[in-house]
C-alpha cells in the first residue's frame, strides 16, 4: 500500500497493415492508429502518471519528407496533454488546407501523427529522474532511414553499470549512464553494424547507395540485432523498437518478468502490456489476444510479415508477483480469478484469527485494488457463516421453532467500505518524513457502522515493507473503535 516501488511501465504498439485509405473507408478517418493508440494508452493509464509519450512512422515517404513523429509529456495529465498536442497540429493543418479533408495522400504527406507505425508509453518516475528526457520513447536519429530507432519499454536492468561499460569497450561514448540510453545504443550499435554490413555485400554486387536502401529494409534481419543487443541483458523487460523505415519489434525477457501480449488479424497486429487493453480497444476475445512467450520478439517487417522468434533462451519462468497481484487492470480473465483466490486461501487463517465469529466481525479492503481479493475472502467467508448455520440447525433440529429458525438464517455476513480514498497521491512516491501524515489524510474512514464489540478484518494487495500501514493505516482504521483490527494480505 506504500513504500518504494521500483519502474512499473505500460507499452503499445500498433502497425497498420492495410493502406491508410483502407480505414478511412472502413472507419471514416485516415487516423484510425492514431485514435486507437490514444484508447491503448488511456486503457493502461493505471500503469504510469508521470509521463507518457507518443512517435509515428510513415511508411514509403519521400526524402525531404518528415516521416518520424514524436511528442512527450511528463505534465499532470500527460496522455491527455500529448493527445491534446496531436489532436491540436492535426486540426490546425486541415483548418488551413480544407483540400486536404478527403485526400489521405495529403494528409500522410503533410500532417504530423498520421501514419502506419505507432508506439506509446506510459510510465511512473519512481525509477530515475522525472524529467521529460527521461519519457519514452527515446529517439536515435540518422540521415539513413534505416539507422533511425525509437525505443520505448516496461523494464529494469539489473546490470547497467556492465551494459554501460560494454559500450565503452565497443569504442563508444554514451552521453549518460541511463538504462534506457543505454538499452538503445547496444541495439542502435548493432542496428549501425548490420546496415553497414549490408550496403557493403549490395556495393560488391553493384548496386548503387539509391538502389541499395530499399534492399537493406528488406534484408535487415532484425533477429540478429536482437539477439546480439540482448545477450548480456539481465533483468526483466519488454522492450519496443520502431526502425525508421518501418520494422518494428517487441522482445520479452527470458523469465517472463515482465507481461507483453499481441493479437494480429489481416488489419493489424498490436502488441500491449495487458490483455484486457487490447481486447476492449480492438473488441475481440480473450482466446484471440496471445502472450508473447519469454525470450521471444515479435517482429513486423516494413512488407507486413509478422513473425514470433526465440531471441534468447527462456529460463525458468518468474513473472512478476506484483504484477499479477496490484499493478495490472483486474479486469483480464487470469487476473481476475487469481486474485479472487489469493483472499479466498486466507480465509482459514482470517478464521483462526476471529476465533471462528462471522456474526461480530466486519469485511473490508484498502487500497481499492485490493477489492477483488476481497471478494474472494468473502465469498469464503459466505460458505464458513453458511456451514455454521447449517450446524445449528442440525443441532437444535428437535427444538427447531420457526422463529429460531427464521433467527438463524437471518445472519448475514457484514461487509462495509470502511476507507474512502478523497484524494489523488501515490503515498509510495512521497518521501519517508511527510507520508505519515499524508496517508492518515489520503483515507477517510466511515463511522457507525463497527461497533466496539466487532472485529475489523481488512485485506491488503500490496503491503511492501509495512511502515505506512503500522505508521499511519492501524492508526487511521482505530477511528473506528473496534474491539480488534486483523490485516490481511493478498
Amino acid at each position: 500500500m506504500s513504500d518504494a516501488l521500483k519502474h512499473e511501465c505500460g507499452i503499445a504498439q500498433i502497425r497498420l497493415l492495410k493502406p491508410l485509405e483502407y480505414y478511412k473507408e472502413k472507419y471514416g478517418t485516415a487516423f484510425y492508429g492514431v485514435n486507437k493508440m490514444y484508447l491503448m494508452m488511456e486503457k493502461q493509464h493505471n500503469r504510469g502518471q508521470d509521463g507518457a509519450g507518443f512517435a509515428s512512422i510513415k511508411l514509403n515517404t519521400q526524402p525531404g519528407d518528415r516521416y518520424i513523429s514524436r511528442v512527450r509529456s511528463n505534465a499532470a495529465q500527460p496522455i491527455q496533454d500529448i493527445f491534446a498536442q496531436i489532436n491540436y497540429r492535426i486540426n490546425e493543418e486541415m483548418k488551413e488546407h480544407p483540400e486536404y479533408a478527403d485526400d489521405v495522400a495529403l494528409q500522410k504527406k503533410n500532417i504530423p501523427y498520421i501514419g502506419e507505425v505507432f508506439l506509446g508509453h506510459v510510465r511512473y518516475g519512481t525509477f530515475g529522474k522525472n524529467s521529460v528526457e527521461s519519457v519514452h520513447p527515446f529517439l536515435r536519429q540518422n540521415n539513413w532511414m534505416h539507422r533511425n530507432l525509437i525505443v520505448a519499454g516496461n523494464f529494469n536492468m539489473t546490470n547497467v553499470h556492465q551494459l554501460f561499460n560494454n559500450l565503452v569497450e565497443l569504442g563508444q561514448h554514451p552521453k549518460e549512464r541511463a538504462d534506457t540510453v543505454t538499452v538503445m545504443e547496444k541495439i542502435g550499435h548493432f542496428l549501425d553494424d548490420e546496415v553497414q554490413k549490408l550496403y557493403k555485400k549490395l556495393k560488391k554486387q553493384g548496386y548503387t547507395k539509391v538502389e541499395a536502401s530499399p534492399l537493406i529494409a528488406e534484408q535487415l534481419n532484425v533477429t540478429k540485432i536482437l539477439k546480439k543487443s540482448s545477450k548480456n541483458w539481465d533483468g526483466g523487460y519488454a522492450m519496443a523498437g520502431l526502425l525508421g523505415h518501418g520494422d518494428s519489434f517487441v522482445l520479452r525477457d527470458p523469465a517472463g518478468i515482465r507481461p507483453a501480449y499481441y493479437y494480429q488479424d489481416d488489419e493489424v497486429v498490436v502488441v500491449a502490456s495487458e490483455r484486457p487493453v487490447i481486447q476492449t480497444v480492438f473488441n475481440v476475445n480473450f482466446e484471440d489476444v496471445q502472450e508473447l512467450p519469454p525470450g521471444n520478439a515479435i517482429i513486423t517487417k516494413k512488407s507486413g510479415e509478422v513473425r514470433i522468434k526465440q531471441i534468447l533462451e527462456p529460463l525458468e519462468r518468474k513473472a512478476c508477483s506484483f504484477e499479477r497481484i496490484y499493478f495490472s487492470r483486474g479486469s483480464d480473465a487470469e487476473i481476475y480469478q487469481e486474485r479472487k483466490n489469493l483472499g479466498k486461501f486466507l480465509m482459514p487463517e482470517v478464521l483462526k484469527a476471529i476465533d471462528h465469529d462471522t456474526i461480530n466481525t466486519v469485511f473490508s479492503f484498502i487500497p481499492n485494488t485490493a477489492e477483488t481479493s476481497f471478494y474472494g475472502m468473502v465469498e469464503a467467508a459466505q460458505d464458513e457463516l453458511n456451514k455454521q448455520k447449517n450446524d445449528t440447525i442440525l443441532a437444535e433440529k428437535e427444538t427447531l421453532t420457526d422463529a429460531r429458525l427464521k433467527e438463524i438464517l437471518a445472519h448475514r455476513l457484514r461487509t462495509e467500505k470502511i476507507a474512502i480514498k478523497d484524494a489523488k497521491l501515490r503515498t509510495f512516491i512521497t518521501e519517508d518524513s511527510s507520508r505519515d501524515d499524508l496517508v492518515a489524510h489520503v483515507y477517510d474512514v466511515t463511522y457507525g457502522v463497527v461497533k466496539p464489540t466487532d472485529n475489523l478484518v481488512i485485506i491488503d494487495d500490496s503491503i511492501v515493507r509495512g511502515t505506512t500501514l503500522k505508521k499511519s493505516i492501524i492508526k487511521m482504521l482505530d477511528r473506528t473503535n473496534p474491539k480488534k483490527i486483523i490485516v490481511v494480505s493478498s
